[in-house]
C-alpha cells in the first residue's frame, strides 16, 4: 500500500469514527464535553502548525494552511458556544 493511500485510509477510518462518537452523546453531556474537547482542538492546532512548519509542496503548505484556520475556527466557536452555555447556568443579575 503506497504512503498515500495508508494516509488517506487512516484519515476516513478517523472520520468515520469521530462521528460515530460524537453521535452517539447524550445532549447532556455535550456542555462538559465541549471544555474538554477544546483542549484537543487546541492540540490539533499546534499538530497542523507543526505540519505547515515541516511541509515541502505547495500542496502539502495549502491543506495544512486550511487546516491551521479550520481548527481555530474550530476551537474560537467551541468557546464561544462553552462561554455561552454556562452563562446559562448562572442566576440573574439583580
Amino acid at each position: 500500500m503506497s504512503n498515500g493511500l495508508a494516509l488517506l485510509s487512516i484519515f476516513v477510518l478517523a472520520v468515520f469514527i469521530g462521528f460515530e462518537v460524537v453521535s452517539k452523546v447524550s445532549t447532556t453531556l455535550h456542555t462538559p464535553l465541549m471544555s474538554g474537547a477544546n483542549a484537543i482542538h487546541g492540540v490539533i492546532l499546534v499538530g497542523a502548525i507543526v505540519v505547515a512548519d515541516h511541509s515541502t509542496t505547495n500542496l502539502e503548505l495549502t491543506l495544512a494552511l486550511i487546516a491551521i484556520v479550520l481548527a481555530t475556527v474550530n476551537m474560537v466557536g467551541g468557546f464561544v458556544v462553552t462561554d455561552r452555555m454556562l452563562e446559562m447556568f448562572k442566576g440573574k443579575k439583580k
